[in-house]
């Protein structure tokens, strides 16, 4: 068999004015996350984890901020395009699993619509694909309130 891992991270602060995407769903929330694209922190987490399983470097790499075309960009937009080389690299995930860490919102009522919203897209059934929160405790930027940050690892396989 040939495996592959990858780690990736995200993080992105709160802001007003825009509305709060998370694992390609909009999450009610009188704040949003700030960034280029719609900073959908846990797809963008997702994305660095698959192209470092495939060793394709990182999201800024190839969705540079600087670049207009991806300006506002839907974070599952970029993911789809992630498969697509993944595909034609002969790799395929077999698993995915994150943590969200922020003190609010509240994670797990959006658990099953991010699974909806993720798996189709990654090619898994919801069992491979594992999305869950957490707090920091009070502590830091994420604890006071100010930011959200995601961590997620992907297996991937080579197909034969």
């Amino acid at each position: 068999m040939d495996l592959r891992i990858g780690l990736g991270y995200d993080l992105h602060r709160f802001g007003p004015g825009r509305s709060l995407r998370l694992g390609g769903v909009e999450i009610p929330f009188p704040l949003g996350l700030v960034g280029h694209s719609d900073a959908d922190c846990l797809v963008h987490a997702v994305i660095d984890a698959l192209l470092g399983a495939a060793g394709e470097g990182d999201i800024g790499r190839l969705f540079p901020d600087t670049d207009p075309a991806y300006k506002n960009a839907r974070s599952t937009a970029l993911l789809a395009a992630v498969m697509e080389r993944l595909k034609k690299a002969g790799l395929e995930v077999v698993h995915v699993d994150s943590v969200i860490v922020t003190e609010k919102p509240a994670v797990a009522p959006h658990v099953p619509a991010m699974k909806r919203a993720l798996c189709p897209l990654l090619g898994v059934a919801s069992d491979r694909l594992g999305i869950k929160g957490k707090t920091n405790e009070g502590v830091g930027a994420i604890g006071r309130g100010e930011a959200i940050a995601c961590w997620a690892t992907a297996l991937l396989q080579k197909k034969a």
